[in-house]
């Protein structure tokens, strides 16, 4: 990580999520609600297709962050679920991380996270301490 400064733009990442890493995770994390997983239910109760976990965006953003950092000097990271992340069935979806700093204060710097995917900011208020 270079010398930060207040405004700058941070290099982005980006993220696959697709069916296998949905099953991946629901598996890892206990969470088997089937909009995760099952087509026809997530349809059945309005969703435009399987969704994946909100959790597993908010730790994509995370490990952007942690990458940028390095994990030892993530303070804290918070963000709220604004959007869904849909993932069609064969089709790899694109979550696309970058950063902006906010400001800079006694070792510490404030990044704000911006999450996208198809055009779609999908995590709100997404911001991350870290230590320099």
């Amino acid at each position: 990580m270079s010398q930060l400064v207040v405004g700058q733009e941070l290099a982005g990442s980006e993220f696959t999520i697709n069916r296998k890493l949905l099953v991946d995770y629901a598996d890892a994390s206990g969470d088997q609600n089937p909009i995760h997983q099952d087509e026809d239910f997530a349809k059945s109760v309005g969703l435009p297709d399987v969704i994946a976990h909100g959790m597993l965006t908010m730790a994509l953003a995370g490990r952007y962050l942690s990458e940028i950092a390095g994990s030892e000097k993530v303070i804290s990271f918070s963000a709220k679920f604004i959007k869904p992340v849909v993932v069609p069935n064969n089709i790899d979806v694109k979550l696309a991380v970058s950063g902006k700093v906010l400001e800079i204060n006694d070792g510490l710097a404030k990044i704000e996270l911006t999450a996208i995917c198809n055009d779609v900011k999908v995590l709100g208020m997404a911001k991350g301490v870290i230590k320099l």
